[in-house]
């Protein structure tokens, strides 16, 4: 027999109980939005850059942008499925069973936490000092290891682990948590358990083997 509903489970379900279709439209604006404004500041950060670009010198940099453009709600499709089907098949592996559809579903709505450091960067570089360079603004993680250590103070192979290990991917975590004991109705340490290791465990081996193979 399954289990009922916990009140927080069911409150968690009134909250998120809208049109998901709408919702990823509304998400994928604001990331394409953000991602525009933020190429703009990098651009605007390039000394002399109208110039440079009159002589065509930012071909490259405005093709690289709009295929980028263009990619966004395919790699968020992708992102969706890959983890909901982490959290399908981790949690059946360990005799958690959870729905797949609301999986996806709930990957799509807990994306919006990864909108919050994109939203910073704009903030802290929307009037940059002359002294700013476009690496400054590229390469700019808030919150995160790499913030705290500094890009300049650590080899070039630890940057990109280093952004992933971040406090919104802790607050991801915990917002999954919740999901999974909404959608299996699994206590909350059950749920931890699942996140563990169907979230933080891949994302660890991820990065490990990103250093390992780096070149």
């Amino acid at each position: 027999m399954a289990k009922s509903a916990s009140p927080l489970a069911q409150r968690l379900q009134e909250l998120i109980d809208f049109d998901k279709r709408v919702y990823f439209f509304m998400l994928l604006l604001m990331f394409l939005v953000i991602r525009y404004l933020t190429n703009t500041l990098i651009l605007e950060s390039i000394p002399d850059y109208q110039t440079i670009e009159a002589q065509g010198g930012l071909m490259f940099f405005h093709i690289f942008n709009t295929l980028d453009y263009v990619w966004t709600p395919f790699a968020l499709l992708w992102k969706f499925t890959v983890i909901a089907f982490l959290f399908w098949s981790m949690g059946l592996m360990i005799g958690y069973k959870a729905n797949f559809k609301e999986l996806w579903k709930f990957a799509l709505v807990a994306e919006v936490v990864f909108i919050f450091p994109e939203l910073l960067r704009i903030l802290v570089y929307i009037n940059p000092s002359s002294g700013v360079s476009y690496l400054d603004i590229q390469n700019f993680e808030p919150l995160s290891a790499l913030w705290i250590v500094g890009p300049s103070n650590i080899d070039e192979k630890f940057h990109y682990p280093l952004s992933v290990l971040n406090i919104f991917e802790l607050i991801y975590g915990v917002i999954w948590v919740l999901g999974f004991h909404m959608i299996s109705r699994r206590s909350l340490e059950e749920s931890t358990l699942v996140v563990l290791i169907a979230y933080y465990l891949p994302l660890l081996l991820w990065l490990g083997f990103y250093i390992g193979a780096y070149r």
